[in-house]
């Protein structure tokens, strides 16, 4: 038996737009590109009884997720403009200082893998602008503030 590949598209992203204790999870949609990276530090841990063969010790690893997508809002309402309520929280996220500038994410596999994370992130945004015929677009990276914890699949 053969093996097919995953699909990247599969991510799924959620945000808490409530509190820690009572936590609301609101989709962030949009997403037309998601990578995750873990940066390790790694010091050297070499000594005398190996042979002359070196080692490396992890010492810290920090996680984040970039992200780029589509600004949306909402489709029934052509007068008045409403938000995305997921972007719109990421994007405030994205402009505040201080308390208010780090925010709760999880994030998660759609097609039946067990893969999932949540932890608290610092929101760097970008987006606005394009030409005539493009696209509102977004790009955010989502810096961990610490360990991510491993959850079970919101999707299963």
């Amino acid at each position: 038996m053969g093996t097919r590949s995953m699909l990247a598209s599969a991510w799924a992203l959620d945000v808490n737009t409530g509190t820690t204790a009572s936590p609301v999870w609101t989709p962030f949609k949009g997403m037309s590109s998601f990578k995750e990276t873990i940066d390790s530090t790694l010091e050297d841990d070499s000594d005398f009884d190996s042979d002359g063969w070196g080692s490396d010790e992890t010492t810290q690893r920090k996680w984040k997720l970039e992200t780029e997508g589509k600004r949306k809002r909402d489709a029934d309402n052509d007068a008045t403009f409403i938000p995305d309520p997921g972007q719109q929280f990421v994007l405030e996220a994205g402009n505040a200082v201080g308390v208010g500038s780090d925010i709760e994410i999880r994030y998660y596999r759609r097609d039946g893998a067990p893969d999932a994370w949540q932890g608290r992130v610092n929101v760097q945004y970008g987006g606005g602008g394009g030409g005539v015929t493009a696209l509102e677009p977004f790009n955010v990276t989502f810096g961990g503030k610490g360990k991510r914890t491993a959850i079970t699949n919101p999707a299963a």
